[in-house]
């Protein structure tokens, strides 16, 4: 079995077991789980995000929006990280993005459950859950790469996480294209973060997607989609079926 690499991720829209093995076994090292347009709910993340830690997985939790509620479960039950979507700009994420960290640093609201161990706690574990616990606002709108600087600069951000279909469609171009626009908007956001000192994160489902992380130093890609992946399996496995049976009607 490969080594897994976190740098890698795969993206799950629900709650399966089965997929989340298969990610681990082939070497993936973090998967996204999109709580925000995904089919999970409260109980399934309770049950699922532990399973993917002790998968050895990195659990990137693309929480429901930009509010204290789901920002907090996601992190009580575990999380590695919040991705939070539509953050429309720097105030908008220094708001949002302390409902990832303690006070003083943040508003974090304190749960004696699992990340406590059921316990209680002292000032030792506050440090690390904010140092352990990773807050990335999601660049998706045109508010939020206006001041893209600004906000990898806030205390409580650790990161970003790109959005490009919205952020395309919210800076007035329509459908995403991988144009030369779209790339970019990518390296801005790639040059803002490495001056800041702080990680990036694109979901790179194509080759040339792939290759301007990896160049632009992303500290993760997510690879593939999990519907896109059952996609791509079934139907190579019906382009060859019907291949080889067209193949034998020519033969006859």
């Amino acid at each position: 079995m490969p080594e897994q690499d976190r740098r890698f991720a795969a993206w799950l829209s629900g709650p399966s077991f089965a997929a989340a093995e298969i990610v681990a076994q082939l070497g993936y090292g973090a998967v996204v789980l999109d709580i925000e347009h995904g089919s999970f709910d409260l109980a399934d993340l309770e049950r699922f995000i532990p399973f993917l830690r002790r998968l050895n997985l990195e659990v990137l939790a693309k929480v429901l929006g930009p509010d204290r509620g789901p920002i907090q479960q996601a992190l009580d039950f575990g999380a590695t990280a919040v991705v939070v979507p539509h953050v429309e700009n720097c105030a908008h994420a220094a708001a949002v993005c302390a409902f990832a960290k303690f006070p003083p640093l943040g508003d974090r609201s304190f749960a004696g459950g699992r990340t406590a161990r059921y316990g209680g706690f002292d000032n030792d574990w506050i440090a690390r859950q904010d140092r352990e616990t990773r807050a990335y606002p999601m660049i998706e709108d045109a508010g939020a790469i206006e001041e893209i600087e600004d906000i990898l600069a806030l205390p409580t951000v650790d990161g970003v996480f790109v959005g490009p279909s919205d952020l395309s469609m919210r800076r007035e171009r329509g459908a995403y294209t991988r144009s030369a626009d779209d790339f970019a908007d990518l390296r801005t956001v790639a040059d803002a973060a490495r001056a800041a000192g702080k990680p990036w994160v694109l979901p790179a489902w194509s080759a040339t997607e792939r290759e301007f992380a990896l160049a632009h130093g992303a500290d993760q890609l997510v690879l593939t989609m999990e519907h896109g992946a059952l996609m791509a399996g079934f139907g190579t496995a019906l382009t060859e079926t019907t291949a080889l049976t067209a193949a034998r009607h020519q033969h006859r």
